[in-house]
């Protein structure tokens, strides 16, 4: 159910980033991540006029820097458990960790899913979610390996869904993609009366 353009504006008023400008300006990985040039909007208004841009995979790329980790990461492990059809068994496996992650940060399965996700050769969708969680822990902004550029958890959400959203068909990716968006703003406006 989409919302009034007045009723999300007073949402956004309760997020952490009001404008897609004041998102930007936090985080310098954003903008590297996307082509999109932040404007005044309201958050969420942005986000919208991401999925009806050019490049609609923005909308969940600027989704995965406005929530906040925790948050992102849930995010991703739900858009993630609606392909559980696309994904090996080691992916789901990890899913299965980083909810019980999500549900208790403290729980011994954490560790479990980190080190997994860390060992792995390949990075899968849920690879790339497990090492959100291990960014998360550790801090934003871990180098990477070359030292290239600093990675955090957004990124990692941000190329899990991507990841997964790329083995969906063709033909059904714009409805998916869609729905993973408005998964997204929806968590969005329940951060924003928080």
């Amino acid at each position: 159910m989409l919302l009034g353009e007045e009723k999300i504006t007073a949402m956004a008023n309760g997020l952490q980033f009001k404008t897609a400008r004041d998102l930007f300006a936090a985080n310098a990985a954003a903008a590297r991540d996307m082509t999109a040039v932040p404007t005044d909007q309201p958050s969420l208004e942005f986000c919208r006029l991401l999925m009806a841009g050019r490049i609609p995979e923005e909308a969940i790329t600027f989704c995965a820097y406005l929530l906040p980790d925790r948050v992102a990461i849930w995010w991703g492990h739900e858009c993630l458990g609606h392909l559980t059809e696309l994904l090996e068994e080691q992916d789901r496996a990890l899913l299965a960790l980083v909810q019980d992650w999500v549900s208790d940060p403290h729980s011994p399965g954490r560790h479990a899913a980190v080190d997994e996700a860390v060992e792995a050769r390949q990075r899968t969708p849920a690879v790339w979610i497990a090492l959100a969680v291990k960014w998360h822990l550790n801090g934003s902004g871990m180098s990477q390996a070359n030292g290239s550029r600093p990675l955090s958890a957004a990124h990692a959400v941000n190329a899990g869904i991507l990841t997964g959203l790329a083995r969906v068909a063709i033909a059904d990716r714009s409805s998916v993609l869609s729905a993973f968006v408005e998964m997204g703003i929806q968590l969005a406006e329940i951060e924003a009366l928080r």
